[in-house]
């Protein structure tokens, strides 16, 4: 640390306008050139860090505060989930954690229901074939996909992501029903016009069940092979939340065999890594983490992070704390 000013540890790349906020608070250490650090070295760059922003690439738990030493007051996530903090690890030792919540739902909204229009109407593998250099004709029966006017969008989380998701299906003629811990406000219902349901009975009845909880041990492969057959064969799976939600080999099992029609993923269980199964499958549409990655969304989310980490070094309440 040069002279009495906080080090500010940056785990990855982030936008310039966030960089330049901490710099007006602290001395900024960013990896160079930008690359995922293991955990081992992660926790070295860490020590005598007064602040730390991270990514979902990196674990911040006990270890990793206990590597950056009693000073550091603040994990600032780039996300709004937080499975990657061990919140209650931090809390114990005075860390402030906070995530970025509500500046990224439009943006992830707009991949869900992309996705889903992509994998309803076969878009990825039209574009397969036409690349492959594939002969082809216009004809009445060619490469038949299923409308989304008049279907069921049944939504697994009715949070601000979930609402957004349920916000853009009705604009495209879809009746809503949703599940989750608890039910959403009687004028959230109205607003949307969804009906709660179980989980079992939405499965069972939505023709698009999008996925929009987040990740706690409880919802760690709440779609499980048991879940893929509760649905119906022609019913769709999208999942922009987090990869470990579903069971991904039960999901390429389910795909291949036609206990469903098809899926749309942006997340996956063991980023970066797919379940080969999926690769080959041409019922599945796929984006590789984009749900935020709008150069307005990520500059955002950043900004957000920076300005939780002025404010916790200023003495300040920040304004997107996670609390145990």
């Amino acid at each position: 640390m040069t002279g009495t000013r906080p080090r500010i540890v940056v785990s990855r790349w982030i936008p310039d306008d966030a960089v330049a906020l901490l710099r007006e608070a602290g001395d900024v250490w960013l990896p160079q050139p930008d690359r995922a650090l293991p955990a081992a070295e992660l926790h070295e760059v860490v020590a005598g860090a007064d602040a730390a922003v991270v990514t979902l690439s990196e674990h911040a738990g006990a270890a990793f505060a206990d590597a950056a030493g009693p000073q550091l007051k603040v994990v600032a996530n780039v996300a709004v989930g937080y499975d990657n903090i061990d919140v209650p690890a931090l809390a114990e030792r005075g860390i402030t954690v906070t995530n970025t919540p509500g500046v990224l739902t439009d943006a992830t909204a707009d991949i869900a229901f992309g996705l889903l229009l992509s994998v309803t109407r076969r878009l990825g593998e039209g574009e397969r074939l036409l690349r492959s250099r594939t002969p082809w004709s216009f004809h009445l029966g060619f490469m038949l996909g299923s409308g989304v006017q008049g279907k069921t969008l049944g939504i697994v989380g009715l949070g601000q992501i979930g609402r957004a998701m349920a916000t853009r299906a009705r604009a495209f003629g879809m009746s809503i029903v949703y599940t989750g811990r608890r039910r959403a406000p009687a004028e959230v219902e109205a607003d949307l016009d969804a009906t709660y349901l179980p989980q079992d009975e939405l499965l069972a009845t939505a023709d698009v069940v999008s996925l929009h909880c987040p990740l706690t041990s409880e919802t760690r492969h709440l779609i499980d092979a048991e879940a893929l057959a509760a649905m119906k064969p022609t019913a769709f799976l999208v999942n922009t939340t987090r990869g470990p939600v579903v069971d991904e080999a039960a999901l390429a099992e389910a795909l291949r065999e036609g206990t469903i029609a098809g899926a749309g993923l942006d997340v996956f269980e063991h980023e970066p890594d797919v379940h080969p199964g999926l690769l080959d499958l041409d019922n599945v549409a796929m984006a590789p983490h984009l749900g935020s990655a709008t150069v307005e969304t990520r500059t955002a989310m950043a900004t957000l992070a920076a300005r939780n980490v002025l404010a916790v070094l200023a003495g300040e309440t920040p304004l997107t704390e996670v609390t145990p």
